[in-house]
């Protein structure tokens, strides 16, 4: 059976994770399927924009899945409508989110005939949040040899690496940061001081890549 041969469902956020998945391993794992989630974040459209232009970049089919009820269940900044929590605050945990996500995806991926489900879980963000974790990739796993009556697998192709070691394969790979939005916000630009862009922009910083880092952050002060 070649390496094709088998067809996968990623995760797309638009953020850098899931874009650095899809573009160093779309040809591995045969990707051509997205799932995009809606769950009240305040930086929804910039994240949707984003993931357009990366599904049509690689030519992968868009899938939109709206989840109104669970901005109701979590306080964290990431779903709140002011701008200056989100800047403070350090609270970004959603309970469950990757495996709400996941567990969407498996359903998607029997009932299309799809065998894995791609995400962008790494080791720097499994450090705080659990469902990044080897642990819980292979705990899902087993829970899917429960709950689906085909063999589809959850693959994490990052989960030994660090933002540092992501952004590195981004550049090696030619993977088109420009499209990135990891911003919590929904300005126009990224913030560069939310969690996610500090994260971002640290690894933009030790890979030397300036052109990058003028690309993202240069008007991140106009938003301060």
């Amino acid at each position: 059976m070649n390496k094709n041969s088998k067809k996968s469902i990623i995760l797309l956020s638009g953020g850098l994770d899931s874009l650095v998945c899809l573009g160093v391993f779309k040809e591995q794992y045969n990707i051509d399927f997205a799932l995009f989630f809606d769950y009240g974040q305040r930086s929804y459209k910039k994240e949707l924009e984003a993931v357009k232009k990366i599904c049509k970049h690689y030519k992968v089919k868009l899938k939109k899945i709206n989840l109104p009820w669970l901005k109701n269940l979590s306080g964290t900044s990431v779903l709140t409508q002011k701008l200056k929590e989100i800047m403070a605050d350090d609270n970004v945990w959603i309970p469950n989110r990757n495996g709400l996500f996941l567990n969407i995806a498996g359903s998607y991926a029997e009932e299309l005939n799809y065998t894995n489900i791609i995400i962008g879980a790494n080791s720097e963000e499994a450090k705080e949040f659990p469902d990044n974790s080897k642990d819980f990739i292979n705990a899902i796993n087993k829970g899917f040899q429960h709950s689906t009556k085909k063999d589809i697998s959850v693959i994490a192709p990052l989960v030994d690496c660090d933002k540092n070691e992501i952004v590195r394969l981004a550049i090696e790979n030619n993977v088109p940061l420009e499209y990135v939005w990891s911003c919590y916000t929904d300005k126009n630009h990224h913030c560069g001081i939310c969690k996610s862009c500090v994260g971002l922009k640290n690894a933009l910083e030790y890979n030397k890549n300036s052109y990058y880092l003028e690309l993202l952050f240069k008007n991140a002060d106009e938003i301060h």
